[in-house]
């Protein structure tokens, strides 16, 4: 016997429920995937060594 799925529907209330329960999360998944995309799609070869000099600072910064 085949199991119905049920079909999804799009609460907005739901939506924005969850949007002003997770304000800084989503904040950091929006900056997280517009770093991404930006290194990925429009960086130069000077902007991503400026990128890895920064991550290595914080790197080392956060092992002292």
């Amino acid at each position: 016997m085949e199991e119905k799925k049920r079909k999804a529907v799009y609460n907005p209330k739901a939506d924005k429920l969850w949007n002003e329960k997770n304000k800084q999360y989503r904040q950091y998944l929006n900056k997280r995937s517009a770093t991404k995309n930006f290194i990925l799609k429009l960086a130069t070869n000077e902007d991503i060594k400026l990128v890895n000099d920064w991550l290595n600072e914080r790197i080392n910064s956060e092992e002292k």
